[in-house]
């Protein structure tokens, strides 16, 4: 529409923005009482609470699971039936208060909060985030003139995998670097989100 026939290099930063997880009524995070929203596109028709209310039980199960890598996934998607039968799931502190009631306490983890891998799956399945990085990685190297550089920024292990085998198969890309460049110590004591971030990067190849 702009005119734009290739372009030379293209930077992908997949982290969810600082300014919407900051915002309470956004319902990203369990910091704060809020409603279950989690959409980045206000325009778009489903949110966390609508995932909560309608999904089964194995399909709650499979969301926690794959999105979120959450080993509890089926104790916590049976607890979560269990309860919406009397009061529906519709805020982030009733969320997380139920995923830490459905998990023993010997499973909680150390360094972060039980419902923490929970609230990611539920983002990335309100926002079809993996299904739109799949897509977003097939066409990218459509507008990229030869020799220009892909680089793409991820901040957990399912994007990072997603990105890692579209690279090595694509063959119109050549990866510059095996293992992603990660961010230095200095940096991440002037910003903590960079701690999980990885930065992967390839070239376009002629033809």
């Amino acid at each position: 529409k702009i005119g734009i026939e290739g372009i030379d290099g293209l930077l992908v930063d997949l982290g969810v923005s600082s300014l919407q997880l900051d915002q309470p009524e956004r319902g990203f995070s369990f910091r704060e009482d809020a409603p279950l929203d989690m959409r980045m596109n206000r325009d778009l028709q489903i949110d966390a609470t609508v995932i909560l209310a309608r999904s089964s039980e194995e399909e709650l199960a499979d969301i926690f699971y794959h999105y979120g890598e959450e080993r509890q996934a089926r104790r916590i998607a049976a607890y979560i039936c269990k309860v919406r039968k009397t009061s529906p799931v519709k805020t982030t502190k009733q969320l997380a208060h139920l995923v830490a009631s459905a998990v023993p306490r010997r499973f909680h983890p150390e360094k972060i909060h039980v419902a923490t891998r929970v609230f990611q799956a539920l983002r990335i399945a309100v926002n079809r985030e993996l299904d739109n990085l799949v897509r977003l990685l097939a066409e990218a190297p459509k507008l990229l003139r030869p020799e220009a550089v892909f680089c793409v920024i991820t901040f957990h292990s399912l994007e990072d995998r997603i990105v890692k085998q579209a690279f090595r198969k694509d063959e119109r890309l050549k990866v510059v670097r095996k293992k992603p460049v990660r961010a230095q110590d200095e940096e991440i004591a002037v910003n903590p989100r960079a701690r999980s971030a990885k930065l992967r990067s390839a070239v376009r190849l002629e033809g």
